[in-house]
Order: C-alpha cells, then sequence, then structure tokens
C-alpha cells in the first residue's frame, strides 16, 4: 500500500453535494479527509476518512477548518467567508461547482456575496443560487483532481 500523502481534505459538510466525489478522489491520491459538520454525519468506513463534530455553536464548522487550512490543505466549501479565511491561510479552496477560490478572487467573490446579502435583506432580490447539476458535479471533480496534482508537486518540492 502506498504511502498517506501529507495533503490533506478539509470538507465544510453540513451541506456539500460533493462529499462522495470527494471520498473517492481522495482515495485514490491517498488523501486525508476530514468531513466536517456541526452534528454526526454519514461517512465511509476508511481509515483515511475521519468525521469531525464540532457541535452547534456559530461559525464552529468555518473556525475548525480555517484553524488547521494550511499550504498543504484543500478545503471544500461553498461558505465565501470561510473560503476567504482558508485562502488567505495558504489552503486551496474549491467549492462544489468546481469554482476554485484564489487570491486573485476571493476579494470580489466576497463584496458580490455582501452585496447579494444586502440587496435579498432589503427585498430588492430573492431566491438563492441556482440547483446543482450534472456539469457542476462533472468541473468539481476535475477541478479537485488538478488541484491535487498541482498541490502534490508544490509539496514534493519541499
Amino acid at each position: 500500500m502506498s504511502e498517506v500523502s501529507p495533503i490533506r481534505i478539509f470538507v465544510d459538510a453540513d451541506a456539500c453535494p460533493v462529499k462522495p466525489e470527494v471520498y473517492r478522489v481522495a482515495e485514490r491520491h491517498r488523501l486525508r479527509v476530514y468531513v466536517v459538520a456541526n452534528s454526526p454525519i454519514w461517512v465511509p468506513r476508511e481509515p483515511l476518512v475521519e468525521r469531525v463534530t464540532v457541535g452547534s455553536s456559530f461559525d464552529a464548522t468555518d473556525n475548525w477548518i480555517a484553524e488547521r487550512a494550511d499550504a498543504a490543505a484543500i478545503v471544500i466549501t461553498n461558505d465565501i467567508p470561510l473560503a476567504s479565511r482558508c485562502v488567505k491561510a495558504g489552503a486551496r479552496v474549491i467549492a462544489a461547482n468546481g469554482r476554485a477560490f484564489t487570491e486573485s478572487s476571493i476579494g470580489m467573490t466576497l463584496a458580490v456575496r455582501n452585496l447579494m446579502a444586502d440587496l435579498r435583506e432589503t427585498g430588492e432580490m430573492s431566491g438563492g443560487p441556482p440547483t446543482f447539476s450534472p456539469r457542476d458535479r462533472s468541473a468539481f471533480l476535475a477541478e479537485l483532481d488538478q488541484t491535487i496534482r498541482r498541490l502534490r508537486r508544490t509539496v514534493e518540492a519541499l
């Protein structure tokens, strides 16, 4: 059996639609996965997958992940403030639709998110994000695989 990689994946799991995909890709690459949620959630009985239940306090999941995010971490989240914290810590961050959050994109993404929240609050806009599609799932898988390959080259160079 090959050695476990120092790269870790943290999944903001409460509303994550791509957990099964993360498990499959992580197993193929021998990566440890931390599935972080406010309440117990099902995870496969795999030695490299760990369920982390953080409790129900506000931002407990975000805080647990952000405190561990570093240059050898990949964070899976749709939570833009969490993505911002993790990008600033040097982690690679991917949304469930395959969108990578980067240092150059996170500021504008956060600003748009705040504007949309304000518009919803004032009643000028309603509705939520678009429905998750098979195309989103495919884009996520491609981005996760590419991110792992790029990160592996960086980590192995150290």
